[in-house]
C-alpha cells in the first residue's frame, strides 16, 4: 500500500562494502542476542500452537525493518526453532507446519543483498515486502508473529514544524533535538506518537487474535536529559561538523538548517502509554532486554561507533547533501567524537534497551 505523502523512504547502506550495514551492525546484533532467550521463553509460555495452527498449517512471521542481514536471519531462526520446539512438546511434529517469513523494509532497501544472503538450510518460504511499517503491509489476520528490533525509533518523517522557518519549533543550526528548545522536543515526541499509533493500528489488523509481537527499542530513561545519551549527544557533534563545513563553503547553511535526523527515543513510560492507548494489545512484558552493561573493555571503539553510524545514516546524508562530502564529513565527525567524552562507558547507562512483548487481544 502507498506510503503517506511526505514520508521518508531511506534504508541502511546496502551492498557488501566497508561502509555497508551488513558489515557494521554488530551493536544491533547484540540486541538480537539479548532478546533471544526472551523471545524463546515467550513462545514457550504463551504462543498457542494448538489454536494458532488449527485453521492453517502455515505460520506467518514478519521481521519489520529487516535491512540486509545478517541479524534478521538470526532472529527468524530463533523464532522458528522455538515454535518447532513448542510443537514437539505438544506431541505433533513440526513437519506438519510450514513457515512463511516476510522480510520488510523501505523500498530503497538493498533486497538483492538480503536475498543473496539467505541461509541455505532455512526451513521457511521467504518473501520481501517493501514499504513503510507505519502503514498496512499485509492482509488482515495473516500473521502469527511480528518482530521489530532497533526499528521503531526511526520516524516516518522529520516533524514538519522543525523545518518550518515560521514555526517556534524551527530547529535552526541543529540536526537533532538533543539540546534543542522544548518546542522541538515536543514536535519529535508528537511525531513519534503519531507513528506509533499508525504502527500499532496496522499490526492490530494484520495479526491473528492471540498472535505475538516483540519489539526491541532504545529508550531514554525517565528523568534523563537527551544530552546525557551517547547516541543523542553524538548527533550534536555531527551537526557541528556540518556547520563547520557550511562555514567553509563546502555545503550551504540552508542545506544544514533543513536537515534533521528522523529518529526519536521515547521513555519506557511514553511507549507504554501509547500501547495502552491503542488498546488492541496485551502488554505481557515491557522491561530492559538484559544486555550486559557496557564497560571499558566492551565499549565500542570510536572508529567502530562511527562506522555503525555511517552505515545507518549514510543513505540519508547522501540523499540530502550528496556523496561528495561524505568522506570529509566523517573525518571531521570522527575527530570531534575523539576529542569529546561522549562515548565513555558510563554514558551508556543513560540509555535503556527495552524489550516489549505484546499479544493481540481477541478482536
Amino acid at each position: 500500500m502507498a506510503d503517506e505523502p511526505g514520508a521518508l523512504s531511506f534504508a541502511m547502506v546496502g551492498g557488501d562494502g566497508p561502509h555497508s550495514y551488513r558489515h557494521n551492525s554488530s551493536y544491533q546484533a547484540g540486541a538480537v542476542a539479548s532478546a533471544k532467550a526472551l523471545i524463546s521463553n515467550a513462545i514457550a509460555e504463551i504462543f498457542d500452537v494448538n489454536h494458532l495452527t488449527t485453521s492453517s498449517g502455515s505460520i506467518g512471521i514478519a521481521d519489520l525493518g529487516c535491512s540486509v542481514g545478517p541479524n534478521t536471519f538470526i532472529t527468524v531462526k530463533n523464532i522458528i526453532d522455538s515454535v518447532e520446539l513448542k510443537c514437539q512438546s505438544h506431541g505433533f511434529g513440526s513437519q506438519v507446519l510450514e513457515f512463511q517469513v516476510f522480510f520488510n523494509d523501505h523500498v530503497s532497501n538493498d533486497f538483492n543483498t538480503l536475498f543473496n544472503s539467505l541461509p541455505n538450510d532455512r526451513h521457511y518460504f521467504a518473501a520481501g515486502v517493501p514499504g513503510s511499517f507505519h502503514g498496512r503491509l499485509f492482509p488482515k489476520a495473516s500473521l502469527h508473529f511480528v518482530n521489530a528490533s532497533y526499528a521503531l525509533h526511526w520516524l516516518s518523517r522529520v516533524p514538519k514544524d522543525v523545518v518550518d522557518k515560521q514555526s517556534p519549533a524551527w530547529n535552526k543550526g541543529r540536526v537533532y533535538y538533543t539540546n534543542a528548545p522544548n518546542q522541538v522536543i515536543k514536535a519529535y515526541s508528537a511525531q513519534f506518537a503519531r507513528d506509533m499509533d499508525s504502527f500499532l493500528e496496522a499490526r492490530a489488523q494484520e495479526l491473528v487474535s492471540g498472535g505475538l509481537m516483540t519489539l526491541v527499542i532504545p529508550c531514554l530513561p525517565v528523568g534523563t536529559a537527551p544530552s546525557q545519551s551517547p547516541i543523542m549527544a553524538v548527533a550534536d557533534l555531527l551537526g557541528d561538523s556540518l556547520l563547520d563545513m557550511a562555514n567553509m563553503g563546502l555545503v550551504s547553511e540552508d542545506k544544514v538548517d533543513s536537515f534533521n535526523l528522523p529518529s526519536y527515543h521515547p521513555t519506557p513510560q511514553e511507549l507504554e502509554n501509547l500501547i495502552k492507548r491503542n488498546g488492541c494489545f496485551e502488554i505481557v512484558k515491557l522491561e530492559p532486554s538484559g544486555r550486559a552493561p557496557v564497560t571499558k573493555e566492551t565499549a565500542p571503539n570510536i572508529q567502530m561507533f562511527i562506522s555503525h553510524l555511517r552505515a545507518a545514516l549514510g543513505g540519508l546524508l547522501v540523499e540530502h547533501f550528496g556523496v561528495e562530502i561524505m568522506d570529509e564529513l566523517f573525518v571531521r565527525f570522527t575527530e570531534k567524537v575523539a576529542n569529546s567524552s561522549t562515548l565513555s562507558p558510563s554514558s551508556y547507562r543513560m540509555m535503556v534497551e527495552l524489550f516489549v512483548l505484546l499479544q493481540r487481544k481477541a478482536a
